[in-house]
């Protein structure tokens, strides 16, 4: 037997509850592993809460992201007591995932768990982290080095944009982090490595086609009106790496930008994300994080305590990682 938090859909309501589950409950897949840490992203809390239509099967154990140790294996590539990471696949979604003492996974699907990190640490990086290096090496390879300009992070108090400030700040950049609670978290975000903080509001007025340049690049998780803001004010040549929709998955902009300032936007996605850039992209994070990341206050909970903490950070009042130790 093993525990797991369960979400179960009721009078089209999802309702979430600890359980203990047998081994034979678990789902097919090739390797077995004792979890030893999951975390709570964003898209958890949608599903979780039943806020967006993330799960469309059930009984589901939610949980995108996994770090733990392998029991059992019918692939050659893993071995009991090997460490592993697990991040997107669609883990959480339409696989049971790592919100459990137990998870069966496919081995295709997982990354061994980098020299630089243990579990927890992997966990504070974790799809955020992932997605934020993602986001970063995107922003290079466009040809935006630190000599372009300043870069803009928006929802820098979250997990992506919070790892973004970082890598940027490590690589050299100027960092402006944007965030809705400036005088909570502004200290915070500048021992990340920011040089500045922009107030959320500033970006949340409808953009005009064209507005004047100010960023050479930008990481946007929020979407929507903030990512028309921001694609109008970047300087020619610049480049937005986009990943997330915290304020909607509409974009009222226009093609001003693209065909008058040659601006690149640039999708970023790392559920589906190869193993062969994956594993470059987790080896490039234990290189660029410094060791004072790891002290940044991270919460730490159990698996009862996951439902109230999907409700706040779908209110947006997380900051930086949650980490769950099941």
């Amino acid at each position: 037997m093993f525990k797991a938090l369960v979400l179960n859909q009721q009078d089209k309501q999802t309702l979430a509850a600890v359980e203990q589950l047998d081994d034979s409950q678990l789902p097919a897949g090739n390797v077995l592993i004792d979890v030893d840490y999951s975390s709570l992203n964003y898209k958890d809390g949608l599903a979780i809460t039943g806020k967006g239509k993330i799960i469309r099967q059930f009984p589901m154990v939610p949980g995108i992201d996994l770090a733990g140790t392998v029991v059992e294996s019918e692939d050659d590539r893993y071995q009991p007591g090997d460490q592993v990471v697990l991040t997107g696949w669609g883990v959480g979604e339409t696989h049971w995932g790592g919100m459990a003492e137990k998870a069966r996974l496919n081995a295709d699907w997982l990354v061994p768990l980098p020299k630089h990190f243990d579990g927890k640490q992997a966990m504070m990086i974790g799809t955020a982290g992932l997605t934020a290096m993602l986001c970063v090496q995107a922003l290079v390879d466009a040809g935006i080095t630190p000599e372009s300009g300043e870069i803009l992070v928006t929802g820098a108090s979250g997990g992506v944009g919070s790892v973004a400030v970082t890598l940027l700040a490590q690589l050299g950049y100027q960092v402006a982090a944007v965030t809705g609670r400036a005088a909570e978290n502004g200290e915070w975000l500048k021992s990340l490595g920011a040089t500045r903080i922009v107030e959320r509001r500033e970006l949340e007025e409808p953009a005009r086609p064209l507005e004047k340049q100010l960023w050479a690049g930008a990481v946007d998780t929020v979407g929507s009106k903030v990512l028309a803001k921001v694609l109008a004010q970047i300087d020619y040549h610049g480049a937005v790496a986009a990943c997330g929709l915290a304020g909607g998955f509409d974009l009222p902009t226009t093609v001003m930008p693209f065909i008058l300032r040659n601006v690149s936007l640039l999708g970023i996605d790392s559920v589906m994300c190869p193993f062969d850039k994956r594993q470059r992209a987790w080896q490039r994070l234990g290189e660029l994080l410094p060791a004072s990341y790891f002290e940044q206050a991270c919460r730490e909970v159990s698996l009862e305590e996951v439902a109230e903490c999907a409700e706040a950070i779908t209110n947006g009042q997380i900051t930086g990682r949650v980490v769950i130790k099941p």
